[in-house]
């Protein structure tokens, strides 16, 4: 017999034990002695066996059966033994016919106040269950924001109705999420196919000239070849940033053990922008104040790179860029602010997500994502970017960076 059918006969026959054994307890506190006792004994034993059998068969029965209709069957199994226990008292023993009606009176009352409460007990299950029964439907059909709620109906059927909606939550969360990452992908391949477009346009326009003999003067050309090269230099760093964003998401920075000195990152961002900046005659302050010794990922380097570029792509020939490295209770601050023109403060809470433009005094070259690379970065560091802005009033670019470890 396998361990799942042995558990039940092993269950019904302990239980059926214990009960005998405590009504010879019973017995013996009450004074009987040895010859009674015996013949309880005697009484007993059919009466488990029996027991056990009733047990055994309500068992299969059961499990087939409602909830309220196993209530009310244990309520009147209950009876039933109860009853032909007091039948076979009144004919074992000298009871007088008025004591046995009295007794079974008193019976009758005990088994229908059992009955009445079951019906009740079997009412609040039942309630509870199509209660949990409906919600996991509603959340099957589509409908996320169903919840058991508050059953009254015992600790394992509450536990039961919190796991379930806490198991809702986490889906509508979950769900929500996808829906969102979905259409931030939606939204990224629309921008990435619109900032492709221009410059491919532009180098399909020119080979085609050039190919058809259009242009074949050598200062035509030549200036077709700037323009070509400039096209090409745009896409190729559209594909760099994309390949960079897919790497961030894989969690490439939380697998590096690669670090350098705060003083070195902060070098290595100037030297990259010193020809953008003299280019347009900016100039670019720089200033870390106790914090060059800092360990970080030499990825900052990008990260600073790219709000250095963006301060100066946005800054007037006659303004200027500043850039502080700082100790602080929660780690290190770095600060990029210009004198540009700023940011529109309803598009603050954008200015990080992938190719948004928030205003075409703004959207001036690059491939749309050093801010929102930049963002990225600083996460997967355990660091936070946060951006301050008025209208003619420049912008300012906090990244705050934890203790190194």
């Amino acid at each position: 017999m396998s361990r799942s059918r042995l558990y039940p006969v092993l269950a019904a026959a302990t239980v059926v034990a214990v009960g005998a054994l405590g009504t010879l307890l019973v017995g013996l506190a009450v004074g009987m002695k040895g010859g009674e006792l015996g013949h309880l004994a005697a009484l007993l034993l059919p009466a488990a066996a029996a027991t056990t059998v009733a047990v055994l068969l309500g068992g299969r029965l059961f499990g087939r059966s409602s909830l309220r209709q196993r209530f009310f069957s244990v309520g009147a199994l209950a009876a039933l033994v109860s009853l032909a226990n007091l039948a076979v008292l009144v004919a074992l023993m000298s009871v007088s016919s008025h004591d046995a009606t009295l007794m079974a009176a008193l019976l009758v009352y005990s088994v229908g106040t059992g009955l009445a409460v079951a019906a009740v007990a079997a009412r609040s299950a039942g309630q509870a269950l199509e209660r949990l029964t409906g919600t996991a439907r509603s959340l099957a059909e589509g409908d996320l924001r169903a919840r058991a709620g508050r059953l009254d109906a015992g600790p394992e059927l509450d536990q039961l109705g919190h796991t379930l909606d806490d198991m809702a939550v986490r889906l509508e969360h979950s769900i929500a999420r996808e829906r969102e990452g979905e259409a931030r992908r939606r939204d990224l391949v629309t921008a990435v196919s619109h900032d492709l477009r221009t410059p491919l346009a532009s180098l399909r326009a020119m080979v085609e000239a050039i190919d058809d003999g259009v242009v074949d003067d050598r200062d035509t050309l030549r200036r077709y070849a700037g323009e070509m090269r400039r096209s090409v230099e745009t896409l190729a760093q559209l594909v760099d940033d994309l390949f960079e964003l897919v790497q961030l998401d894989a969690g490439a920075i939380e697998a590096e053990t690669k670090r350098a000195r705060l003083a070195e990152v902060v070098q290595s961002a100037l030297a990259a922008c010193e020809p953008q900046a003299s280019e347009k005659g900016l100039l670019v302050e720089a200033r870390v104040d106790g914090a060059g010794d800092y360990l970080t990922s030499p990825r900052l380097v990008r990260v600073l790179q790219n709000l250095l570029q963006n301060a100066i792509r946005h800054t007037p020939a006659d303004g200027t860029v500043r850039m502080e490295a700082r100790r602080c209770e929660e780690g290190v601050e770095l600060i990029v602010e210009d004198t540009g023109e700023g940011i529109d403060p309803a598009a603050l809470e954008r200015v990080f997500e992938p190719f948004w433009r928030g205003d075409a005094a703004r959207s001036g070259p690059g491939s749309g994502l050093g801010l929102a690379l930049a963002k990225r970065i600083v996460e997967a560091l355990g660091g936070q970017i946060r951006v301050q802005s008025e209208p003619a009033g420049g912008a300012r670019f906090a990244v705050l960076l934890p203790h190194s470890g």
